[in-house]
């Protein structure tokens, strides 16, 4: 590796965002980044790529057929009105597909990370829409006639409304073509898996002539939470007080549903598009956090919220991937995998890391059972909410606190369980409006990453999130992402933002120099955020 990792000690002077007071005097080498290599081959490490990452929901105009549209629309047009806003137009990266790859390679882009619309694939049970795939395909020949390489996300948080229906969730009278009822039904629960490894087959066999890199599902936990836990997402429902009864079967339906997905594209990917040796490389991407044990708004010590936050951290980060790479599954969230899946077992083959927060977690007086723990987390509080390190690191419009060190932290006790497996940083961004602080988000994130990768850990890319603003699932237009802004009281225009700048500088470069490090860099204090609802904010969820 050809950077050098200094101490994060990343700021020009005393006072200035990103410094801090003991360390105002340093200003650390400037780090290269190799070329993009393979994700999985042991010669790839080493290797870095530079990348952005969308989903086809929160993106794609005229998406009629998927589960976030009925959930989100109006009620007076036939929908439930769930959520923030209607998903609507999204940002019109249906239509604009072909015009965003010029954003990309503006960014200087070696890959990116996407998901393709299953509703739009396939409306309804067993009918494929030819001329999305057609869009699709090509889609990914524009993309690698730029240089860019793709990575295919399976399934991003969203479906047909044919798997589950969120205008029938009793699904009195069973499963049918119309409605499958869901993961974790016992009938219908099957046949979604069935379904994903179809639709999985159907993506390799037409796009593994051009695709070798493949996630299977996106953050797991995170989304069954929202969906089936939490009522956030559809089909909207509440199983998180009963989580034995009501949650496992869901996950492990899902945790099926991955596996089976994983074979399928195993199988009908046989061609190495990209000449590295391997045909398919197939991995799937969690949500982490920087966990904090908390007992009355304060860092505690206390063994119940020391148990709390290892039981979050277990649910979170480890669940998933030890039943994978063991093929046993933990039915009642002790901690032990009892359960024999032979099915699931050595299914993954890199691992994509997804940080964006901080947060605290009590054990005192818990809400969610059989785990015990309450988090800081959509309104949950009793306790578990910590002040931030400094009042500009909230992030005001999803009520969290970004922290830098935590996804070193995270990548560095990933590579101690499981040093043999490869790792992406597949999402890392920051909701704001500020340029600058988008610019820093980017800059202390790659240094946090080479932090960890001069300690050989395993890290092979870094993908923003996203390319442009989107659709924030359950919290609307509101919260912005993108790299670049969109225009949504005009015609969807894409404009750069400061962030887009610093990050392409970056990319084209190969170079993080240290006058970005000592601009952008650091764990201080950011560049603040307006909070004109609540300019007192003491704890990141909005108390």
């Amino acid at each position: 590796m050809t950077a050098s990792w200094k101490a994060v000690v990343l700021c020009a002077c005393a006072g200035v965002v990103g410094c801090s007071d003991s360390e105002s005097e340093a200003l650390p080498a400037s780090i290269d980044y190799p070329s993009p290599s393979s994700l999985t081959s042991p010669a790839g490490r080493g290797g870095f790529r530079f990348g952005a990452a969308s989903a086809a929901a929160q993106i794609e105009d005229g998406n009629t057929e998927t589960d976030w549209y009925v959930f989100t629309q109006p009620k007076a047009d036939g929908g439930l009105g769930m959520g923030t806003d209607f998903v609507g137009e999204a940002s019109r990266g249906y239509s604009k597909a072909l015009e965003d790859i010029e954003l990309m390679t503006a960014l200087g882009l070696d890959s990116y990370r996407f998901s393709l619309s299953w509703a739009r694939i396939e409306p309804e049970r067993d009918t494929i829409d030819e001329s999305a795939l057609q869009h699709y395909s090509d889609f990914i020949d524009a993309l690698i006639a730029a240089g860019i390489r793709p990575m295919i996300t399976i399934h991003h948080f969203s479906n047909p409304t044919w798997i589950f229906d969120p205008r029938d969730t009793e699904c009195a009278t069973g499963p049918s073509d119309t409605n499958l009822c869901g993961f974790g039904h016992p009938e219908g629960g099957p046949q979604i898996v069935e379904e994903m490894g179809e639709f999985a087959t159907l993506l390799a066999e037409r796009f593994g002539d051009r695709v070798d890199e493949w996630a299977t599902v996106n953050e797991p936990v995170n989304y069954l939470l929202a969906s089936y836990g939490a009522g956030q997402f559809p089909p909207g429902l509440m199983s998180i007080f009963s989580p034995l009864e009501k949650f496992v079967p869901v996950a492990r339906g899902y945790l099926l549903g991955h596996a089976a997905m994983y074979k399928a594209v195993k199988a009908a990917d046989t061609q190495d598009a990209d000449g590295d040796g391997s045909a398919a490389d197939v991995g799937l991407t969690l949500s982490v956090a920087d966990w904090i044990p908390a007992r009355n708004n304060e860092i505690s010590d206390h063994p119940d919220d020391v148990r709390a936050r290892d039981n979050l951290v277990y649910l979170f980060h480890y669940l998933f991937v030890d039943a994978i790479r063991s093929g046993k599954f933990d039915a009642d969230f002790d901690g032990s995998l009892e359960e024999d899946r032979p099915e699931i077992k050595g299914t993954i083959d890199w691992l994509g890391v997804q940080y964006y927060f901080r947060g605290g977690v009590t054990g005192n007086k818990p809400l969610i059972p059989v785990v015990n723990l309450t988090p800081c987390y959509g309104g949950f509080d009793f306790g578990a909410c910590l002040p931030p390190k400094h009042i500009s690191s909230c992030v005001p419009t999803m009520k969290y606190e970004y922290d830098p060190p935590g996804i070193y932290k995270v990548l560095s006790d990933f590579s101690t369980r499981w040093p043999d497996l490869p790792m992406v940083v597949s999402e890392s961004g920051i909701a704001t409006e500020v340029g600058a602080r988008r610019a820093e988000n980017v800059v202390r994130a790659l240094e946090q990453i080479e932090r960890a990768r001069a300690e050989d850990v395993d890290v092979r890319g870094y993908y923003h999130w996203s390319l442009y603003d989107n659709f924030e699932w359950a919290e609307g237009y509101h919260p912005r992402f993108g790299l670049y802004q969109v225009n949504y009281d005009g015609d969807f225009e894409r404009t750069a933002t400061e962030g887009a700048k610093v990050l392409s500088e970056i990319t084209l470069s190969r170079k993080l120099s240290g006058a970005q490090r000592g601009q952008y860099g650091g764990t201080g204090p950011m560049t603040p955020e307006p909070y004109p609802d609540n300019p007192d904010i003491t704890f990141c969820n909005g108390n």
